[in-house]
């Protein structure tokens, strides 16, 4: 409101000053010089007030545009910054290559960020980074920690309760990694032995699930992260690491002895990962879900995927052989913000 005062103060000055400008000529026409001099200070206080005018009103518009702002769009204008929730190990989603969070769901979010200094008309914006958990992602982004998670989150019905999901932009199976000499295929082979997880993540609860439907008296682990959990399987302190197959993919291409292990078993059930961010935020959900739309439906998705998951990637080079599925296929084809639990 004092831009809009201070503009609208000018403009009444430049009124003012053309107002003077006008009456000197009519009492000096009689000199010629003098008047052709007043015509030419009237003309350049009209150009003044018409450019000061124009500068006011656009000004306006732009204060008028911020007052129209809701939610996380409206914070991140007023911060100045649109600060993203990462993660350190969820390969080849959002992981730290030793320089720089990448990833197939860092690339997506990068994306979003651009949309935002679009919408916002805020191309300097800055982007500021947080790490984040499985176990502390929802929590951060409630206490306004961080104002958009795209790495690994699973969009569950649960979670809708707590959390807004954006359309999926990845569908998978949960399965397992054992070593290879284990001789454990399925599981039911799990039964009475150590087996580790993820804290806070979908697979912990299908795996408790799991273990009491079918009395299989596991010894379950919840490891802070993904890193820790596959950890505990290389140091023989847990048999099997149960998470999403593309996960374990991830940590068997990237271990210096990757034909150490084997992922296996009949899946748990199938899962989608999806941005989330506050409950409530109609704007923000349109721009984020427009953005993983146009990826899909343009062919953009599948060449991101293949970059991520049929490439070598960084910081080793390393490839996770992984091809495209038919349901993620189905999924660019068809985009959607459905859970599948």
């Amino acid at each position: 409101m004092k831009v809009a005062a201070r503009h609208g103060a000018s403009i009444r000055n430049a009124v003012q000053d053309t107002r003077q400008a006008a009456a000197r000529p009519a009492a000096r026409s009689s000199n010629g010089n003098m008047a052709r001099t007043a015509r030419g200070g009237l003309r350049s206080a009209h150009r003044a007030l018409m450019a000061l005018a124009t500068f006011g009103a656009a000004s306006l518009a732009c204060s008028a545009h911020a007052e129209e702002l809701t939610g996380t769009l409206k914070k991140i204008h007023d911060d100045g910054a649109v600060v993203l929730g990462v993660r350190e190990a969820s390969i080849p989603f959002s992981y730290f290559d030793g320089k720089d969070t990448v990833g197939y769901s860092q690339t997506i979010a990068l994306q979003i960020v651009d949309e935002i200094k679009k919408t916002l008309g805020m191309p300097q914006l800055k982007v500021r980074e947080v790490t984040v958990t499985s176990s502390n992602r929802t929590p951060m982004l409630l206490n306004n920690q961080i104002d958009l998670e795209c790495g690994s989150t699973t969009h569950t019905v649960e979670r809708e309760n707590v959390a807004a999901f954006s359309n999926s932009f990845f569908q998978y199976a949960v399965r397992m990694i054992v070593r290879k000499n284990s001789g454990i295929t399925d599981f039911p082979d799990l039964a009475g032995r150590a087996v580790v997880t993820t804290a806070g993540t979908s697979d912990e609860r299908l795996l408790r699930r799991l273990n009491t439907d079918k009395h299989l008296n596991m010894r379950i682990t919840s490891a802070r992260d993904h890193a820790e959990a596959f950890g505990a399987l290389k140091d023989d302190r847990a048999v099997a690491f149960v998470m999403d197959e593309p996960i374990v993919y991830g940590f068997k291409a990237t271990d210096p002895r990757p034909d150490d292990f084997v992922v296996t078993g009949t899946p748990l059930g199938y899962e989608v990962y999806a941005c989330m961010f506050r409950k409530g935020d109609e704007p923000l959900r349109s721009l984020v879900n427009g953005v993983i739309t146009r990826g899909q439906i343009s062919g953009e998705a599948e060449r991101l995927y293949k970059q991520w998951f049929t490439q070598p990637i960084p910081p080793h080079g390393i490839n996770l052989n992984f091809p495209l599925s038919e349901q993620n296929r189905a999924l660019f084809a068809h985009p959607n913000d459905r859970a599948l639990d």
